[in-house]
């Protein structure tokens, strides 16, 4: 990912923007847990999503952010952080050796979400995503490298605080960038979002309202 934090980010929310026409709401499964990455958070409050817009619309935009705020952060990290670098990539190698990650390569929008729907007791599955991804026990795995001294250790954590300073200051002025978006990101909603939400309620209001329904009196 190359550019400023400013073409970045416009960069993404044009993606958003050409994403959100396909949106679709969901009606089989609910969350079971609110999403750590969407709840509170202070991209979807300056994007102006916080209030009355479907999470998986907001999850789309906070996780095309995210990607910015970790692009930034990894370059940082790469040109600045030797030790931290090298303890990333040792472990990002270690891990690609041992274990199936299904999460990866998916598009922004499906990041972070469950993999596997509830399990229907009269269809059970195969297999799952989430047992796909368990390790099975390694065949062939490089041994760990040696443990770090005393003095490793501290400056590993001396570049992990500059690491998240940076990763909260970069955070800081995408959150700012966003805002000056706000208005392109509102049309998309009412003319995508809003209408399909509130086609729903009306489907679901004259569900409630049909004859079929046993009377209460």
């Amino acid at each position: 990912m190359e550019g400023s934090i400013e073409s970045r980010v416009s960069h993404e929310v044009d993606n958003w923007l050409r994403w959100v026409p396909r949106w679709r709401p969901g009606t089989h499964r609910g969350r079971a847990r609110l999403c750590r990455q969407c709840f509170g958070s202070p991209v979807i409050a300056a994007a102006g999503l916080a209030t009355d817009v479907p999470h998986a619309v907001q999850h789309a935009l906070s996780m095309r952010m995210k990607l910015v705020i970790d692009a930034s952060v990894d370059e940082y990290t790469d040109r600045n952080l030797p030790l931290l670098s090298r303890e990333i990539h040792i472990n990002e190698a270690r891990k690609a050796a041992t274990e199936y990650r299904p999460a990866d390569g998916l598009d922004p929008e499906f990041k972070g979400l469950d993999l596997d729907p509830p399990a229907a007791p009269d269809a059970p599955y195969l297999f799952t995503f989430g047992e796909l991804a368990s390790p099975e026990e390694p065949t062939d795995v490089a041994p760990p490298p040696p443990p770090l001294s005393a003095e490793e250790k501290a400056a590993l954590r001396a570049e992990l605080r500059l690491a998240d300073d940076y990763a909260i200051l970069v955070g800081k002025r995408v959150c700012a960038e966003l805002e000056e978006h706000r208005d392109r990101i509102h049309r998309a909603v009412a003319e995508y979002v809003e209408p399909q939400v509130k086609a729903l309620l009306a489907d679901l209001e004259s569900a409630l309202d049909s004859p079929l329904w046993p009377s209460s009196g």
